[in-house]
This record gives structure tokens, C-alpha cells and sequence, in this order.
């Protein structure tokens, strides 16, 4: 069969499944496959796919008609113009969290240094660390196998540079922790995208992530707040005065989690919408003790 036919192929089973971006799921697929770009499509369609690669495409394009993400065939996501190694153990990077990073960067001064907490892929951490001069970083998780997936994308995207003037790389440390349970030190920033689905809406889902996502990732508890409420309370201890705290939040959350940072003191409490226009991010300042 010819790219264009086995492509279609794809497609049809895709959308017969009611995949949304059937077209779209059936090209990357093919070209992660067949190591090719769109262009290929388009120029070449009527090439000969191998045998091969048409029975491993067709095996791919029968776990996406599962439901399986195709972020979790391909192995990879793009997040802040890099692209992150991902599995099953992680929460595939959602550009709604580029809004968490680029508030993180607005106020991230060289030399700083920055706790990602509840890193999974370390997308965040990672950012952050790329695209800033001399900070360094400590990424928590309680979850063992996130962390391995934190590390490659640690190992692949700041283990080497093309500048030959970068003479330090950046201090990026993965620790396995229970929120702050092995943390040490003050940090100038604490960024997080912890869990914030109430349990009861879990089973409201898409299956792609109520079924292949990590719950671990995913369940915020009863209201969804659990984890804000104990970062909030517990990150007193690891922030000093002036030092800021920022979240993601779900669309609904923002008025609950700005109580919560009032509460326990934070100051200069900002909201920052997505580009849908929800509630995306709330961050706030912690107060010096008088």
C-alpha cells in the first residue's frame, strides 16, 4: 500500500472509533512510523510503505482506537518549545501549563532557586531551568517511576548544550518525596501542577486520561483541593519573605485556592486566566514576619 493509502487507512478506523483529529492522529502516527514530516504526504504519498512499518502502524493506530493517548505511542510531547519523553506514569504536558511556566519567568531573577512540586516529567522544572540563567531546581514526586521519566528528560534536554559558551550546566535534582517530606532548604519560588480533580469527577473524564493517565496525577480528592491545601500550609517553612508560591489550578478552583493563600498570609495574590478565558493560575508573595 502507498503512504496516502495507509494513512487514509488509519484514518478511517480513527474516525469510525470517534477519535477527535482522526486525520491528524493518523498522520503523526504514520510519520513517527516511517520517520517522516507532512511534506512527505503530501509530495510522496504514492510511495510504497514496507511491510513492516505498515504492521506496526496499523498495531499503533489499533491502540489509539483504544483510547491509548497518542502522546504514549509517539513516547514524546512538545511543552515550551522543547519536547519531553513521556509514558504512562506521567501526565502528558498540557499547554495550559505554558501559562504556569511564562508567569514563573516573569518573575524569575538569575540565580534563583525553584522547587517544582509534584514534577512528574519535570516539564515545568525543566522549562524553567532552560530558559533562565543560573537558577537551579528541585523536582518532587512521591511517584518512583515519574521520577525515571523526569531524569531522561533531565538527561536529554540539560545534559548538553550547543552553546560553547554555557560552561555550567544547570543544578536540575529530582528527589522522591511525599509534597515536602524529604525537601531541604528555602527555595525563592515553589511552582506547582498538583492533582486537583475532585474524585466524583474522575469517572467524567475523557478515556484517555481517566484510563491511561496516572490517578496519581490526577485525583485532588474530595473537592480537589487536598494538595493546595497542604502545599499552602506546609510551604511556609521553605519560603522565605518575598519568596512566591504559584498553581495551577482547575477553571473552578481559583476563588477557594485565593482564600487558602490569604489564609495562611500570602500577599499580592494574582489570577491568571488561560486562552480559553478560564482561571488558569493563582500565585501570591509570602509576607516578611514583622
Amino acid at each position: 500500500m502507498t503512504y496516502g493509502e495507509v494513512c487514509k487507512k488509519g484514518e478511517t478506523v480513527l474516525a469510525e472509533a470517534g477519535i477527535e483529529e482522526a486525520q491528524l492522529n493518523a498522520r503523526l502516527l504514520l510519520e513517527y512510523v516511517c520517520g517522516t514530516s507532512r511534506s512527505d504526504l503530501l509530495a510522496h504519498g504514492d510511495r510504497e510503505v514496507a511491510k513492516e512499518e505498515q504492521r506496526l502502524y496499523e498495531r499503533l493506530i489499533a491502540k489509539r482506537r483504544d483510547k491509548i493517548p497518542l502522546q504514549q505511542l509517539t513516547g514524546s510531547q512538545g511543552f515550551m518549545g522543547l519536547e519531553f519523553s513521556v509514558n504512562e506514569h506521567v501526565l502528558i504536558p498540557r499547554q495550559d501549563t505554558e501559562i504556569l511556566v511564562e508567569e514563573v519567568l516573569k518573575n524569575l531573577h538569575d540565580g534563583m532557586r525553584i522547587l517544582d512540586m509534584c514534577t512528574g516529567s519535570g516539564c515545568i522544572l525543566i522549562s524553567l531551568l532552560h530558559y533562565s540563567n543560573d537558577c537551579t531546581g528541585v523536582g518532587a514526586d512521591i511517584s518512583g517511576e515519574a521520577l525515571q521519566v523526569a531524569e531522561e528528560n533531565k538527561r536529554r534536554l540539560l545534559g548538553t548544550s550547543a552553546d560553547a559558551r554555557l560552561q555550567e550546566l544547570p543544578d536540575c535534582t529530582f528527589v522522591r518525596s511525599d509534597l515536602f517530606e524529604n525537601i531541604e532548604g528555602r527555595f525563592d519560588i515553589i511552582v506547582s501542577n498538583p492533582p486537583y480533580i475532585s474524585a466524583g469527577e474522575i469517572e467524567t473524564l475523557m478515556p484517555e486520561v481517566r484510563d491511561h493517565e496516572p490517578r496519581l496525577a490526577l485525583d485532588g480528592g474530595g473537592d480537589g483541593l487536598f494538595f493546595y491545601r497542604r502545599i499552602i500550609a506546609e510551604s511556609g517553612g521553605y519560603l522565605p519573605g518575598g519568596g512566591m508560591l504559584f498553581f495551577e489550578i482547575g477553571y473552578n478552583q481559583a476563588e477557594a485556592v485565593v482564600v487558602l493563600m490569604e489564609e495562611a498570609g500570602f500577599l499580592e495574590i494574582t489570577t491568571v486566566k488561560d486562552y480559553a478565558g478560564l482561571d488558569r493560575v493563582v500565585y501570591g508573595t509570602k509576607g516578611f514576619a514583622p
